[in-house]
């Protein structure tokens, strides 16, 4: 069962902000807070006055489009083919190892 709500407290670019949250998730929110946060900071750092609604609204379009970008990526596609080749050769060598070990 899970337990009652509670409010947890985030900061955003400074600002507080009462979040109301099972305990179990918590740790969770403060993370996605923790990112948010460091997302909304690099937009602001950028050098253009914007206010914190338009901040959020930027922070908020690129954090959907990496999601649908990596959404729409099979498993394993963000691995190069260096690194493939470099897990390939490492499987192999573990098969050779255990096969050795085996006789």
């Amino acid at each position: 069962m899970m337990d009652e709500a509670r409010s947890i407290t985030v900061t955003i670019l400074g600002r507080e902000y009462q979040i109301a949250c099972p305990p179990e998730e918590q740790e969770r929110l403060l993370e996605c807070a923790d990112y948010l946060n460091g997302r909304m900071n690099a937009i602001r750092k950028r050098g253009r006055s914007m206010g914190i609604e338009r901040i959020a609204i930027m922070a908020a379009l690129n954090i959907a489009r990496d999601f649908l970008d990596n959404r729409d990526q099979p498993p394993g596609a963000d691995v190069d083919d260096t690194t493939r080749r470099r897990l390939r050769q490492m499987e192999l060598s573990i098969d050779q190892a255990l096969s050795e070990r085996n006789r």
